[in-house]
């Protein structure tokens, strides 16, 4: 990484959201009607590097495990399973006005409560009142209270709604954990900050069920374990930290919540919090609907409500650390060259094939090597433009590699694979391409 790292480029937010623009990864949603705020699009890049965002969880902590099983509940949910749950009640932020310049804030973010961060006012905003943040919505062809309906703002409660029918047709015993991966959505009163706090998101989220007296382990467990993820990734352990709540930060079912926070340009923000939620969804629940919801023992004899670890991520959150950790820039020939250098198993595109010019005599043979390419790794292929020029274009995409065919491979049939980060270039048979690739990136 050059000198100019990210935590010190105090422009390091404009350049990431420009190149998401230049390059396809993030379009304001409804951008030729004037935008809609705090949503966004993710395009041809961004769609590939968020797909592999989510992938890399699954991984993680589904298919390498023998004690997690995944679920995709629904997004709508009627209002019983958030009265359970407490968020009808309960969640809430302080929502200020102010009189002046008709601004809205949460009391919570701001540094003086007396003044108005937008104007300057002060003694201009309201007192606080309590906004849900809800989406509420009808389900069925009258408007009427009978289908009320609401967006899910969570993922969770599908997994805590479903644990008897994961737990009966699993076969899993707690320690066991339900995965999900999926959409939520919250009115937030101050979105901002890109993609980092949106109406619209997605979650990747865990909630692992375990024996009351091993809770506090597994809490610890899972706190480092997602640390360590993100480290896997290739975000330097000097952009993370993992920060326990106070007391006075707890929900109050929480007997412990660490959240792991990035190093953003305008400091440290949370990317996911791990808590230890007790039995309290699992005892709601089963109050609200009279359904049982416990495990029953036959080793020990003994029937228990689970505690409840819940390591939720944001992936939407996760992709924009992973751009801002990923990009550099440095000195190459008198010009600055942009590369982000992702993790591979993050990059959008694994390979890019090259042909040296747009003439016809090498499209057959670099149209051969692309169909073999791709159907083992995400591969892209650009005949358009300078080769320096497509070079550099792969590098602000994030390509850890690039398969260069000239006019040299007609007679030698080999190429020349270009590395992203040291631009080292090597020239390799075609027909060894393969176990080259499957060495570099499998």
């Amino acid at each position: 990484m050059s000198d100019d790292s990210p935590q010190n480029d105090s422009d390091l937010f404009d350049k990431v959201v420009n190149l998401s623009k230049r390059r396809g990864f993030v379009f304001q949603s409804a951008e030729i009607y004037g935008g809609f705020r705090s949503a966004y699009d993710y395009g041809p890049i961004g769609v590939l590097l968020l797909r592999n965002v989510k992938d890399a969880w699954w991984r993680t902590m589904v298919q390498h495990r023998h004690d997690v099983v995944g679920l995709d509940a629904s997004i709508l949910s009627p209002p019983p399973v958030w009265e359970a749950s407490g968020h009808l009640q309960n969640f809430t932020d302080p929502l200020v006005d102010c009189r002046s310049c008709g601004s809205r804030h949460r009391e919570d973010h701001l540094d003086d409560p007396d003044t108005c961060p937008t104007c300057g006012e002060e003694g201009t905003l309201t007192e606080a009142r309590q906004f849900n943040l809800m989406f509420q919505t009808h389900a069925g062809p009258v408007a009427d209270s009978a289908a009320e309906v609401y967006l899910r703002p969570e993922t969770a409660q599908g997994m805590f709604v479903n644990f008897a029918n994961v737990l009966n047709t699993s076969r899993k015993k707690p320690p066991f954990g339900i995965a999900q991966i999926g959409k939520s959505f919250r009115n937030e009163i101050t979105p901002g900050g890109f993609v980092f706090r949106t109406r619209e998101f997605e979650q990747m989220e865990l909630e692992f069920f375990v024996p009351p007296e091993e809770s506090e382990e597994w809490y610890r467990y899972w706190c480092q374990e997602r640390l360590n993820w993100y480290v896997g990734l290739g975000i330097s352990e000097s952009m993370l930290r993992l920060r326990p709540h106070d007391a006075d930060e707890l929900s109050h079912y929480s007997s412990g919540t660490s959240d792991v926070e990035f190093l953003f340009p305008w400091g440290w923000g949370e990317l996911e919090g791990i808590a230890n939620r007790g039995d309290y969804d699992l005892t709601q629940h089963a109050q609200h609907s009279g359904e049982r919801l416990d495990y029953f023992d036959q080793e020990r004899n003994e029937r228990y409500v689970p505690h409840v670890i819940e390591p939720a991520a944001g992936a939407t959150r996760s992709m924009m650390a992973f751009l801002m950790a990923a990009y550099d820039e440095e000195e190459v020939n008198e010009d600055t060259r942009v590369v982000l250098r992702l993790h591979p198993d993050l990059a959008p595109y694994k390979i890019a094939v090259l042909p040296l010019s747009k003439k016809e005599t090498l499209t057959p043979l670099a149209q051969s090597i692309f169909d073999e390419l791709k159907t083992r790794w995400m591969t892209d292929y650009d005949q358009t433009q300078a080769i320096g020029r497509r070079y550099r274009r792969q590098d602000e995409l994030g390509t850890p590699y690039c398969v260069t065919v000239d006019f040299d491979s007609l007679d030698d049939d080999a190429v020349t694979i270009r590395e992203r980060d040291s631009m080292e270039q090597v020239r390799i048979p075609v027909s060894g391409l393969i176990d080259w690739f499957r060495e570099h990136l499998d």
